[in-house]
């Protein structure tokens, strides 16, 4: 259970870090934050894992490669986001 709040936690603050890094933190709450960095975990994980080594953030949090990994998967994330969002008419 401890993993778990770690992981919604950590997700929550490597979203909002890529989200101020990408300009959207005026658009997101908390709840989409902790969405971001725990998708953007798993994004980074598939895309980037195998370069960086990175796992997921409920395997070890506090590991470097984790939090790097984590972080480029939440902006890719948000770039995906931001060119879905410019291609709606407004």
């Amino acid at each position: 259970m401890i993993d778990f709040i770690i992981a919604l936690v950590m997700g929550g603050i490597i979203g909002w870090l890529a989200s101020i890094v990408m300009r959207t933190d005026a658009q997101q709450g908390i709840f989409l934050n902790i969405i971001v960095g725990c998708i953007g975990s798993i994004l980074g994980r598939l895309l980037l894992g195998g370069l960086i080594g990175g796992g997921h953030l409920r395997g070890d949090a506090f590991d470097w490669r984790t939090l790097v990994t984590a972080f480029i998967g939440a902006i890719i994330l948000l770039a995906i986001v931001n060119l879905v969002r410019r291609g709606r008419v407004r």
